[in-house]
């Protein structure tokens, strides 16, 4: 069984699932695209911290917009391929704002984790990336993957 196939057969399956198991597969498959963004996102902080000598609130930015392009590539994949009501611009530009949203949270989190309270930057990191993670997938899921949103 081809990989497609295979795709298409777990899609026709969350069709089927009743709005609480879709909403569950969704955050399951959300909390994979998100990791693999959090990877890229983590990485590029540390990266241009540590080896670069980049102010730890700019580096955050560009980690974080680098993380934003992976989990829209993943998301609109993998995660909301069936449930897209929107056009692919508005998509992306929803995509954008609500990840600028995520964006202040992240330095708002990380200023005040690292510059108030003096933890280490991939300390500080690790709260923030929950509290974000959570503010990302239901805003993209209620304003842009939903019935309600087309």
């Amino acid at each position: 069984m081809t990989l497609s196939v295979t795709l298409r057969a777990a899609l026709a399956e969350r069709r089927s699932l009743q709005p609480l198991a879709r909403l569950f597969v969704d955050l399951l498959r959300y909390g994979a695209a998100s990791a693999a963004a959090l990877t890229v996102d983590a990485g590029t902080l540390l990266l241009l911290v540590s080896f670069f000598g980049v102010n730890y609130l700019v580096a955050a930015s560009i980690g974080f917009l680098s993380g934003l392009a992976t989990v829209y590539a993943l998301s609109v994949r993998y995660v909301y391929d069936d449930s897209r009501v929107l056009r692919p611009a508005q998509e992306a530009a929803g995509f954008l704002v609500t990840g600028l949203f995520g964006l202040i949270l992240t330095q708002a989190s990380m200023a005040l984790l690292v510059g108030a309270f003096g933890l280490q930057v991939g300390v500080a990191k690790l709260p923030t990336v929950s509290v974000v993670f959570l503010f990302n997938f239901l805003s993209r899921r209620m304003l842009l993957f939903s019935r309600a949103a087309g």
